[in-house]
């Protein structure tokens, strides 16, 4: 729910360059510790997990205009690894839908992909000391943090790449979610206000985290009934 639907031309070209070598880098490490056999058995599982992303990120819920990543179903299910290369599948294809440009294709790799791998981490601490239950808190609560973190990391590629407001369409094209409200790009311009910018993604957002966060607990705890194998095992 926190990446960013910019067009291409909009962030500085070394921000979009800096987030395609990172994202290259860790797609390089996520390959590589993923066995050729593993890979293999799960492409199909990468498969249709891309194709739910790739279905919430398309979709938008009336009247509140947010839509959905599960990225963190895809953490938890996928694994960190399996899960990072699969949201960069989904940010590849979903640019080419018109869903934010190409060269921001590398800095959403990063943010969304944050969201599934803290997911990931967050869910194993939390089923930990929870216990294995329904999953449905342990999943929700590792969504919810992990959305805030994601958020977190967006508004600090806005901050350092001094984006300008005008060129946005809303704070809706920004923070997927928060629907289509100006007022809180107004406050960029003529002066960066970022303080006051990050004050209102903060308020806006919640509402779509908790949206996420229940979704992903449904999810999950259906998973975890008609298939405990895909959600208990370790995975790379």
């Amino acid at each position: 729910m926190s990446h960013m639907h910019i067009p291409d031309g909009v962030l500085p070209v070394w921000i979009v360059t800096a987030g395609w070598v990172v994202t290259a880098l860790l797609l390089a490490f996520c390959i590589k510790r993923v066995s050729s056999i593993e890979l293999k058995r799960k492409v199909p599982l990468i498969g249709i997990i891309s194709a739910l992303m790739i279905v919430g990120m398309t979709l938008e819920i009336v009247p509140i205009a947010y839509h959905i990543n599960l990225t963190v179903v895809a953490g938890i299910v996928l694994g960190p690894a399996l899960a990072f290369i699969s949201v960069f599948i989904v940010d590849l294809l979903i640019s080419m839908f018109g869903h934010g440009g190409v060269t921001v294709v590398g800095l959403n790799t990063i943010i969304i992909g944050a969201e599934a791998v803290l997911g990931y981490y967050l869910f194993q601490l939390f089923k930990e000391v929870m216990g294995n239950k329904s999953m449905f808190w342990e999943s929700s609560l590792a969504a919810l943090l992990s959305l805030l973190l994601s958020t977190s990391i967006m508004l600090g590629v806005v901050y350092i790449s001094q984006i300008s407001p005008e060129k946005i369409e809303s704070i809706g094209h920004l923070v997927s979610g928060t629907g289509s409200n100006t007022n809180g790009l107004r406050v960029l311009e003529d002066g960066i206000n970022f303080s006051r910018f990050a004050k209102t993604v903060f308020i806006l957002s919640p509402l779509g985290w908790i949206l996420e966060s229940v979704i992903t607990g449904l999810v999950v705890k259906y998973v975890f009934r008609v298939r405990p194998d895909l959600i208990l095992p370790e995975r790379a």
